[in-house]
């Protein structure tokens, strides 16, 4: 096992298998890059709009303008936020910016996005613009020599505009340059899309003048949270133990007592009594494993996130589909509580919902795991109504991720929660 492990390290690693992960990295950043051209071009048209707000400000349009164009701004940049930490580390978002034109202009966070629009309006929209052209150009250039001998004569034989192909050696040089392409896309744009997103991660987090105080609660909050689900799990297995397993070996306790003592008087009875504890004994077994497993399900271990979940849904009295697409593992208990979130999801659905059918997605992508419970039941669900969100929420406040339940009446009800992956 140690040669194994030694050759199928960084150093050991096949050719195939490097060229597999720079392929992944590449098409990822080029994801990043083309997201990033779309929030981009946006941003250049806010900065045009808050120019043309100043310049008709003295004549009252732009003083009217002017709120409409920073709530954009504030808009954009919270979707850049958000677009950011699902590719990455999440972004903190500092505190609201005021809501009068005045306070805003003056607000810390308003500037810093107005430096982030600038600089992504520019050097982001052309990344983003390399980022749609470079697949273009090189699938362009590599089957040039298949389409040449159909094209005009005077047709531009590069995807630079240049060059005239008038040979068969003329056009097949002209794939070389799309094999260059290919290699700028794998070499450079994992750190285009680094370059890319760098203002965004430096100037839409909370800064260093801004009050981080809502934060610092927050934090407190969940972690309370944490320890109020564990002393609450706590508390549930010393139930099931002293209200179940407990009584079964007591019962079976006394039922050996008896036996024995009867084992001389009346040998029939007595095999009867054994029969009876070996069936108590069975049943506090049973029962300790279902406690085991309420702690940490070993089919996750067994299995993987995605087998768990789909034996959940295949036991789930609603007919249930699940689309798990979750490469990237995370830690145990991040993985416990994502299959317990998705349990108790279900037993919702099938004791109150009335659906006819759930679904159960789950995504992994920036270091966070990624639930969609959905049914198409009547709707209504309340935490209150003692349906078992509160304690799903409290799960998921104790890994300081976020919940999310839309459930109008009528429904459908759906149940978002993401989750840190963990280490």
């Amino acid at each position: 096992m140690r040669t194994r492990a030694a050759a199928t390290g960084p150093a050991g690693d096949r050719p195939a298998d490097v060229l597999v992960r720079a392929v992944r990295a590449a098409g990822s950043a080029l994801a990043q890059l083309v997201g990033g051209f779309g929030t981009a071009v946006p941003a250049l048209a806010v900065l045009v709009l808050l120019v043309v707000a100043a310049l008709t400000a003295p004549l009252g349009a732009g003083l009217l303008a002017a709120p409409v164009v920073v709530r954009a701004l504030h808009a954009l940049a919270e979707r850049e936020r958000g677009r950011l930490s699902r590719r990455g580390p999440e972004i903190v978002a500092p505190d609201p910016a005021p809501t009068g034109l005045r306070p805003a202009l003056a607000d810390p966070t308003t500037r810093r996005e107005l430096r982030w629009a600038l600089r992504h309006a520019t050097s982001g929209l052309a990344l983003g613009f390399l980022g749609l052209w470079l697949p273009v150009a090189a699938f362009r250039d590599c089957v040039f020599p298949l389409v040449w001998p159909f094209a005009p004569a005077d047709t531009s034989s590069t995807s630079l505009g240049f060059g005239v192909a008038h040979s068969w050696p003329e056009a097949l040089s002209v794939s070389l340059l799309g094999v260059g392409w290919i290699a700028v896309i794998l070499g450079l744009t994992p750190a285009m899309a680094r370059l890319q997103a760098r203002p965004g991660r430096t100037f839409l987090a909370a800064g260093p003048d801004t009050d981080l105080s809502l934060r610092v609660a927050e934090l407190t909050a969940t972690r309370a949270a944490a320890l109020d689900a564990h002393a609450a799990e706590l508390r549930r297995i010393e139930r099931s133990l002293h209200d179940g397993t407990q009584n079964r070996l007591v019962t079976v306790t006394v039922l050996l007592g008896a036996a024995r003592r009867m084992a001389a008087r009346d040998p029939g009875r007595a095999d009867e009594l054994l029969e009876r504890a070996q069936s108590s004994a069975e049943q506090a077994l049973a029962e300790l494993r279902a406690v085991a497993r309420s702690i940490l399900p070993p089919v996750l271990a067994d299995r993987g996130l995605a087998g768990a979940l789909g034996g959940l849904a295949a036991g789930c009295a609603v007919p249930c589909r699940t689309d798990v697409d979750a490469p990237q593992r995370c830690a145990a208990s991040v993985e416990a509580t994502a299959y317990f979130v998705v349990a108790e999801a279900l037993t919702n659905i099938a004791r109150h919902s009335g659906a006819t059918g759930a679904a159960v997605t789950v995504r992994t992508g920036g270091g966070r795991l990624r639930l969609r419970v959905e049914d198409d039941g009547r709707g209504g669900a309340d935490e209150e109504g003692g349906t078992g969100l509160t304690g799903i929420r409290r799960r998921v406040a104790a890994h300081d991720g976020t919940l999310r339940v839309t459930s109008p009446p009528g429904g459908p009800t759906v149940l978002e929660a993401t989750l840190p992956c963990g280490t």
